[in-house]
């Protein structure tokens, strides 16, 4: 540990005691302020290792500091050691429970106090340490999370060849579509920031069951028989068995929660016309039918081998014409305040020829 560079913030309101602190710790370099409101203005430019604090300060005591201290974000984290003359058993026990990580009683043994600074600012080099490693791991964790949902969404991909690009444009109109939403009354306490973020990456899988459909009903360039499309159909099962095999392993509240729900439910109809469980109005989970605007508008607007490529106003039409029998009518009515978007998104990110 380099203990040269670390920077202790002297609290206190008798210059004498500072002095000792500062001669205890000259191998530190020593910040100093002589009272509560001194010590934030210090902290405003720079932010400590560690801090020794007073308690008995005119104005503002040193609980009363150390209460701010962990109130906000910039500071919670810096260690703060008690120095005081207070030695009551109760009132150690209320600096402890408010956050302080040590406790010195005045008059002070410059031994101790090197000892214990020592010590604690070895476990706070640790911890950050530790923290960082932690914070990479999620990284890396979450970085591998988005592969396998991308990868697994671009084999699905690859089985219709007429799809091109239909995976990133699902996932940006699910995020323009999203943040939208998150501010009607009907959807705001389901679309917090983090279940936003875990249906953008989910969109990805919403077709993996179709790596189970035979080729020549998922190619097909024909309409399909009513048996063909039974057949077809079935692929909102297979993707939800393929991602609930996945969850068996790593848990049911998983990030593929979401993948289940959209796999499984987005042709669900509003009406209860759709498919698989024919599943109607607020029964459908709300995120397959947040994915069924998505999914309906781009297979509208790309061009099939069963069909032509609509315009994106003749797409807009079919689900405007779609809402309270298809599509939820608040979803749509959102969607219609932002189409040009979509517009965008699809031009963004055209199919490749």
């Amino acid at each position: 540990m380099n203990i040269e560079k670390k920077k202790i913030l002297i609290v206190d309101d008798e210059r004498f005691n500072i002095d000792i602190l500062i001669d205890t710790l000259k191998d530190y370099e020593t910040i100093i302020a002589k009272s509560g409101e001194q010590a934030f203005k210090r902290l405003d430019k720079i932010l400590p290792d560690l801090i020794l604090l007073d308690i008995m300060m005119p104005e503002m005591d040193g609980y009363e500091v150390l209460k701010r201290l962990k109130a906000e974000d910039r500071t919670t984290h810096i260690p703060v050691i008690f120095i005081t003359a207070m030695n009551e058993a109760g009132d150690e026990t209320k600096g402890l429970e408010i956050g302080a990580i040590d406790y010195i009683a005045k008059p002070i043994s410059p031994p101790i106090v090197r000892a214990r600074v020592k010590n604690h600012l070895t476990l706070k080099n640790y911890r950050d340490h530790l923290e960082e490693l932690v914070k990479k791991r999620t990284e890396q964790l979450l970085m591998t999370q988005d592969v396998a949902i991308q990868s697994m969404g671009v084999l699905a991909e690859y089985r219709d060849s007429d799809t091109g690009m239909h995976i990133k444009r699902t996932q940006n109109y699910i995020k323009i579509l999203t943040a939208y939403l998150k501010h009607h009354p009907k959807f705001q306490n389901f679309l917090d920031d983090q279940t936003i973020e875990l249906l953008y990456k989910s969109a990805p899988l919403h077709d993996i069951g179709k790596v189970g459909i035979p080729d020549h009903i998922l190619l097909k360039p024909g309409k399909l028989t009513p048996s063909e499309f039974d057949e077809m159909k079935k692929h909102t099962v297979y993707g939800r068995d393929a991602i609930m095999a996945c969850e068996k392993q790593i848990g049911s509240e998983s990030f593929l929660r979401y993948a289940r729900e959209i796999a499984y439910s987005h042709h669900e109809k509003w009406d209860g016309s759709g498919y698989p469980l024919g599943q109607k109005e607020d029964k459908i989970p709300i995120s397959g039918r947040i994915m069924a605007i998505a999914d309906v508008y781009d297979a509208l607007i790309s061009k099939r081998v069963y069909k032509p490529a609509f315009s994106h106003d003749q797409a807009v039409a079919i689900i405007k014409e779609g809402r309270g029998t298809h599509f939820d009518p608040d979803i749509v009515d959102v969607f219609l305040k932002i189409e040009e978007k979509f517009r965008q998104i699809a031009s963004e990110f055209p199919d490749l020829e």
